[in-house]
């Protein structure tokens, strides 16, 4: 994923319900527990951890117990002092007191709220990219420093491996093709960052790599399910037992959910989106051009999906009258530019949400030779009565306009393929006429519909008339 690529938008919930999860979020929650229970007998170590002998309190305080309590309360602790909710007012003594940060959980804005739980996030991705703990001790040298190399951890690829993986997860989540709000399998999530996209039959060495990247994501996705990140429901504990040991109960060997399934939750997403807007990449959220001009919302939707661009274009037409509202898309998709076609597609797209009210607008771009096709469409499906025949040459121009709009916005599609199909049926002498269309994508079109269509000869018709359009228009 190249940070100079636009992402599909995401369609984020309102960021007060955002807050509202994250205050909800354990890891949070716990953090500011301990932060309104710290007093001045509270007292921390050099690295700002809780002394010793004050965790067995704090996890009492967090209505924890057993053997992982005191971890447990040394992280939630950690994360107080990471995010602001409690400072240290006294090294040397090894006070501690209130933070600044601390009221804005009760008296701040939901703005503020997400900015404490981003710095939370952060954290807790740090510590899901750093090796097991009895790993580390086993690596420790005699000096005290941590062998690296003994460990076989590389920290930057590891949090590269790590962020290559949420990346995906996004993606899925956002993209239309993907399961949305569905739960990704944790098998094809650790396959999309190891497996290369080219290779057919993955070898058995790229299959064990999967299965090693499993087991690492399964112990990070278990540390960032707390913080409010994904909902994780981890690997089955009987695919890690030995071969020679029996299973407490039968397994459906074919229930994929035994290998773990993770999901974005909608304040995961947000956070997500978060890092990506700070690491460079075009990061857009539905709503994003509500406010912003017609030939913002044309050129920004127009590498959408079809269901966001629908979803972004309504909130933008809830805040216009219909009438300024079609008056503003039609003089935004004016043009002879390379993207104006996928412009007017979507202003036509835009136009078809719009009541009839917007019918005057319409009627004054009637002759315009630009807009007066779609105008009439709009006009025919929307009942409306007087409308006049359009001249041949808007039609055939309509036709090289919606055919370019098309090679936009699919490619090489199967639908664009039956468009071309119909076009060439539907029209006798069709080529013989259509390259002398003064459109700036003629000869472009031409030569798509040389190259899509299946029948032999049409397709050789289809490039000899690109090749008239090309030297007509001095190409």
């Amino acid at each position: 994923m190249s940070d100079s690529s636009t992402l599909p938008p995401a369609r984020l919930r309102p960021e007060a319900e955002l807050a509202r999860d994250a205050l909800s979020a354990p890891v949070l929650a716990r953090a500011a527990r301990l932060a309104r229970w710290a007093g001045p007998d509270t007292r921390v170590d050099a690295g700002g951890g809780l002394v010793e002998e004050q965790l067995p309190a704090a996890a009492e305080q967090l209505g924890l117990s057993g053997d992982d309590a005191a971890a447990y309360a040394s992280e939630a602790w950690r994360i107080a002092v990471d995010t602001g909710l409690v400072e240290i007012t006294d090294e040397e003594t090894g006070a501690v007191a209130a933070g600044e940060d601390l009221a804005l959980l009760t008296d701040g804005s939901p703005q503020d709220v997400l900015g404490l739980w981003l710095t939370a996030l952060e954290a807790v991705l740090a510590d899901a990219s750093v090796p097991d703990l009895d790993d580390l001790v086993d690596a420790m040298a005699e000096g005290g420093e941590v062998d690296l190399s003994s460990l076989d951890w590389d920290p930057e690829a590891e949090s590269e491996f790590l962020d290559g993986v949420l990346g995906n997860l996004y993606l899925l989540t956002v993209g239309e093709e993907g399961p949305g709000e569905a739960p990704v399998p944790l098998p094809a999530l650790a396959a999309s960052v190891i497996v290369p996209s080219d290779m057919g039959e993955p070898s058995n060495e790229v299959l064990e790599q999967v299965s090693d990247a499993m087991m690492r994501l399964d112990d990070q996705f278990r540390l960032l399910e707390p913080v409010g990140l994904v909902e994780y429901q981890p690997v089955d504990e009987a695919l890690m037992a030995d071969a020679d040991e029996e299973p407490a109960a039968p397994v459906d060997e074919a229930d994929v959910t035994r290998y773990g399934m993770v999901r974005l939750t909608p304040l995961g997403l947000y956070g997500l989106r978060a890092r990506l807007l700070d690491a460079g990449f075009e990061a857009p959220a539905v709503g994003d051009l509500a406010d912003k001009g017609a030939d913002a919302l044309l050129d920004g939707t127009a590498p959408y999906p079809p269901a966001a661009a629908h979803a972004e274009t309504e909130l933008w037409l809830a805040g216009r009258s219909p009438l300024d509202a079609a008056r503003e898309l039609l003089a935004a998709a004016r043009g002879l530019d390379p993207g104006a076609p996928l412009r007017r597609l979507r202003c036509q797209q835009a136009l078809s949400l719009v009541g009839a009210e917007a019918e005057p607008a319409l009627r004054e771009v009637l002759d315009d030779a630009e807009l007066g096709g779609l105008a009439r469409v709009w006009l025919t499906e929307h009942g409306a009565r007087d409308v006049p025949a359009p001249p041949q040459e808007m039609v055939f121009w309509l036709t090289i306009d919606t055919v370019a709009a098309q090679l936009a916005a699919e490619g090489n599609s199967e639908e664009l393929r039956a468009l071309v199909e119909g076009l060439a049926r539907q029209h006798s002498g069709f080529f013989d006429t259509v390259w002398r269309v003064e459109h700036p994508a003629t000869p472009e079109v031409l030569e798509a519909m040389g190259r899509l269509h299946p029948d032999k000869k049409i397709a050789k018709e289809a490039r000899k008339a690109a090749f008239k359009a090309r030297s007509q228009q001095g190409g």
